[in-house]
């Protein structure tokens, strides 16, 4: 399904969301259309934060990234920022099942050997904790293996795990849900059908998905129609409004607002747009680019030109590398990872090549805090400017 063939209606006002039913077993892009609107309220929401929790990381192996980084460096990680814990088999022909955690804003509390094992430590850590009900099960394998995975030690791969963890299984209190608006929507026969028998159809992945002026799909989110309520349009004519009572979490934050309404006037052709937002506005901007055109031969060689001066933070060097390499409303990756992938072909720009890395020192200072410890303990800058030149590309540092 082309989101295009749907954007005009005859009306004083565009179409700027499409609601549609993914056809799992099609292509990507394919779907049937149930219903397109005019606008949606209650979409932006920043979740509350998870209840502080205290987990006790019992056993975790000193030759492991995190305790290398917590307890064994001589200057000890104490914020360790979002992460994931898994629980699965040890043994993966068992096929036992996997439980998943995410970790919010976790916090080093303390540390110490643990009892009877000097090869292991201790580590107790304060987070909000919230159990992926998705992926995981409820039981937990007969032989569990704990991962703990935290992209501030280590972003490709576990950074440790543990024997155990204490605090881990308790009961916690279901989040308060907040409705979803539907407003000026034309439903097509789909949700029509679901309006008129309003009960919970399992198998139905609903999209919401956000159109720019052109038609151009910007971004995508899940919605449960498991309970919806429908009137008459605030619109007007044949148009109707429907609430969405229990949507999901799936929803883009508030500093996702003020970028969307710049994207709706298509992709951006100025550099330096998303230089305005702070480190989550950023995040935003960052999850509307595309990765530069794939194909058989990449472009290489010639001079590049990067921007520095608002490179001030992980996300901003990476938006400044897209567009000094593909332009405005691309990116070259959403980390360093896919930085190196970039680099090993695909994109339009492949090495050699050169960069000219201008006002480069705004990097250097601003993040020379973000140490990764699994690359021998070089900054964020240090380690793109290598992986840079590891792959081939002439990188040239001016600084000022």
């Amino acid at each position: 399904m082309r989101s295009e063939e749907h954007v005009g209606w005859e009306r004083d006002f565009p179409v700027r969301y499409l609601l549609v039913r993914e056809d799992i077993d099609g292509g990507e892009g394919e779907g049937v259309l149930w219903g397109r609107c005019a606008e949606v309220e209650g979409l932006f929401m920043d979740p509350p934060p998870l209840p502080r929790e205290v987990l006790t990381l019992r056993g975790c192996p000193r030759e492991s990234l995190l305790v290398r980084a917590v307890a064994d460096s001589a200057e000890p990680v104490r914020l360790l920022g979002d992460g994931m814990l898994s629980i699965e088999p040890a043994d993966p022909s068992t096929g036992g099942p996997s439980r998943f955690w995410d970790l919010e804003d976790a916090a080093v509390l303390t540390q110490w050997p643990t009892p009877g094992d000097p090869g292991r430590v201790d580590i107790v850590v304060g987070a909000g904790v919230r159990e992926d009900d998705y992926w995981g099960g409820k039981r937990l394998p007969s032989s569990p293996q704990f991962d703990l995975w935290f992209p501030s030690i280590r972003g490709d791969g576990p950074s440790g795990g543990c024997r155990s963890i204490g605090g881990l299984f308790t009961p916690r209190p279901q989040r308060p849900t907040q409705p979803v608006h539907l407003i000026g929507c034309e439903p097509a026969a789909p949700l029509l059908a679901l309006l008129r028998h309003p009960l919970p159809r399992e198998g139905d992945p609903i999209t919401l998905y956000r159109l720019d002026r052109h038609g151009r799909t910007m971004a995508g989110y899940h919605l449960d129609l498991d309970t919806v309520e429908a009137r008459p349009s605030v619109l007007g004519g044949a148009l109707i409004d429907v609430t969405i009572t229990d949507p999901g979490d799936d929803r883009p934050s508030l500093a996702a607002r003020p970028v969307w309404e710049i994207w709706s006037d298509g992709v951006p052709t100025l550099p330096n747009q998303w230089a305005q937002f702070d480190a989550e506005g950023r995040s935003e901007w960052l999850d509307l680019t595309r990765v530069g055109p794939y194909g058989r031969q990449g472009l290489s060689g010639g001079t590049y030109h990067l921007d520095g001066q608002h490179a001030t933070d992980r996300t901003g060097l990476l938006l400044a590398l897209g567009e000094a390499l593909l332009g405005p409303g691309a990116n070259y990756g959403r980390d360093l990872d896919d930085v190196e992938d970039c680099l090993c072909g695909g994109p339009s720009v492949v090495p050699p090549f050169t960069l000219v890395w201008h006002h480069a020192d705004i990097a250097r200072h601003a993040l020379a805090g973000h140490v990764l410890h699994h690359c021998g303990g070089r900054s964020y800058f240090e380690e793109t400017v290598n992986i840079l030149r590891e792959k081939g590309v002439t990188v040239v540092l001016q600084d000022g």
